[in-house]
């Protein structure tokens, strides 16, 4: 899952981005207005972390851009904005939560995950797919009670398949998904390739056969 933290206070920003990292999702950081906007104009995120206070503009009015131009994202309101008002605008501008200043990262974190949980797997803590079954809060994934191992990246790219069922994800798409903006720099998409290859091995071992199915040409669909 992927995650952009928009704030410019540096040190916090870190700090969310390594706490964050070590519970498996993937951060990019901006700083101000300015950079916030380019991003979301090049890249698509699961869940936006917005400080109200940028340098460069208000928060609030970013807030507004993303709802304005329908950028599906979720939104986490982080501010030293703490009054009800505060609160009262932002959840009414759209946001789906709102983190006052100061706050435990482990909060912050809980929060992430249950934005995401409605987002993508309608508040379920337990994700069912044809023969697998993921515990989205232990990221265990079994097949028929047989415990699956998987690396992170397989990990979210098995996420991003069955979060976009019957559709037909692109490569591109999985490539920004899994690598964010590094994505552009890579020539091929052979890094898709050996993680496609390597769920598809995994899941298939362990009797979950055909629910990765490749289109060529396009890229990848998770049949249910």
């Amino acid at each position: 899952m992927k995650i952009l933290v928009i704030e410019d206070e540096r040190e916090l920003s870190g700090n969310i981005k390594k706490y964050l990292e070590a519970d498996n999702y993937l951060c990019e950081q901006v700083f101000n207005y300015n950079d916030a906007t380019e991003k979301l104009m090049l890249y698509q995120y699961d869940c936006i972390l917005l400080d109200l206070n940028l340098p460069d503009g208000d928060g609030m009015k970013l807030l507004d851009e993303i709802k304005r131009k329908d950028i599906r994202s979720g939104v986490i309101i982080i501010s030293a904005r703490d009054s009800l008002d505060d609160k009262i605008k932002g959840l009414k501008e759209g946001a789906d939560d709102y983190l006052a200043k100061p706050f435990s990262l482990s909060e912050l974190s809980i929060r992430v995950y249950a934005l995401l949980r409605r987002q993508s797997f309608s508040s379920n803590n337990i994700l069912k797919s044809n023969e697998v079954e993921i515990d989205l809060l232990s990221k265990a994934v079994k097949v028929r009670d047989t415990i699956i191992v998987l690396t992170k990246s397989e990990y979210d790219l098995l996420l991003f398949l069955i979060g976009n069922c019957n559709r037909v994800v692109s490569k591109n798409a999985i490539a920004e998904h899994l690598s964010g903006d590094m994505a552009d720099m890579f020539d091929n998409h052979n890094f898709v390739y050996a993680h496609i290859k390597n769920l598809k091995s995994k899941l298939g071992d362990a009797g979950c056969l055909n629910c990765i199915r490749t289109m060529y040409g396009t890229g990848y669909q998770w049949v249910e």
